[in-house]
Order: C-alpha cells, then structure tokens, then sequence
C-alpha cells in the first residue's frame, strides 16, 4: 500500500518549497526499512543506487520484525498479498527471512560502510551487476575494499562526548571544568560502578 519513490521526490520538493516560503530552517529525514516482506533483492539494490545518487548515507537502519496487527506481519507469515483475496492459489511474496538475506538487505541501505563491502561484492557478481562494482560515479561499491580502520564512522560515534574527549584530551576537559563521566573519558569504576552505602 506505500506509494512509488516519485511521492517522496514530490513531498520533498512541496516541503522545501514551504520551508523557504516560511524561512525556517527545517530538515527532512527519511525512514527506511530493512528485509520488509514484498521486497526482493533487486528492489533493496535499486534503494541503494537511489540513496547514492541523493548523497543519502543511512547510518541505523531497522530491520522488518514482524509485530501483531500489522498487514506486514500477515505477509512475512503466510508469504501471500493479504490485501487481495487469499487461496493456495495466490501468488506469493517475497518475504526476506533468511539471516544471510536479512543482512543484505540491510547493507544495501548502509553500502557505503566498508563493513558491507564484501556481502555487496559477492551479491552485485551473483545478480550479474558487476557494472556496479569500480571507481566510477555510478558504481555502488568501489573496486577494492576500502579500509574499514576510519574510512566511515557515523556522525553518532563521531560526534559523540566520548570521541571528543579522546580527541582533546582528558586533562583538557579537566582544565576547562568540564565534568567527567565514562562517557566523556573517565574510566570505568571498580565494581561496576555501584556506589557504597554509608
């Protein structure tokens, strides 16, 4: 029942045409979803080579689990369109429930992790999309595996207290007030961190 990626191109042009009308300073975040039933590898594939081209680099990805009530669930468990009339006639589903398949469809939203490189290479040669593959702007993935020791790292753990800390120092932070915790350089207690009674 979700429509076509032409309605979010058209959303998004409506949204920031109203931003700039407003003048707020707004942002747009996508939400995308990972080994969802009715997706196939070919869709998941076509997904990644749209998030490159939109400079998109998806850094949590959730992966489908079914849950009560929900029409999805009702096509991961029976691998049938329960939106049209059901029989063992019906045609089926794609329905991404293999460990291996599952993670897949997640590297293919989080291509650009050089984690993913590997998984990518081997799926890109089986689905005969070895065009993908190279330093060209429209490959996918590069020719060699980059080197996953600092090639990406999310904004998250980039910008996080604790790599700040790292990076300035904690007799740095000290000197300007700044309070240590263990997220912010201090290590870990003793004990596992309980305090005492007095």
């Amino acid at each position: 029942m979700k429509p076509g990626i032409g309605a979010y191109d058209e959303f998004k042009r409506l949204f920031e045409k109203f931003t700039k009308e407003a003048g707020k300073e707004q942002y747009l975040t996508p939400y995308f979803i990972a080994a969802h039933p009715g997706t196939s590898d070919e869709d998941m594939l076509n997904l990644a080579l749209w998030l490159k081209k939109y400079g998109f680099r998806a850094d949590q990805v959730q992966a489908f689990y079914p849950s009560p009530m929900a029409t999805a669930t009702a096509m991961y468990y029976t691998e049938k369109n329960p939106l049209k009339k059901v029989s063992y006639k019906s045609e089926g589903v794609a329905t991404p429930k293999s460990p291996e398949q599952r993670r897949l469809h997640k590297a293919f939203l989080r291509y650009h992790d050089p984690a993913n490189w590997a998984l990518l290479k081997e799926a890109l040669e089986r689905m005969g999309r070895r065009d993908l593959i190279g330093d060209k702007p429209h490959c996918l993935i590069p020719a060699t595996q980059p080197d996953p020791r600092g090639a990406y790292q999310s904004p998250r753990r980039k910008n996080s207290a604790t790599a700040d800390a790292k990076r300035r120092g904690k007799s740095s932070a000290a000197k300007r007030g700044q309070v240590l915790t263990q997220h912010t350089g201090l290590p870990p207690r003793a004990g596992g961190g309980k305090r005492r009674k007095r």
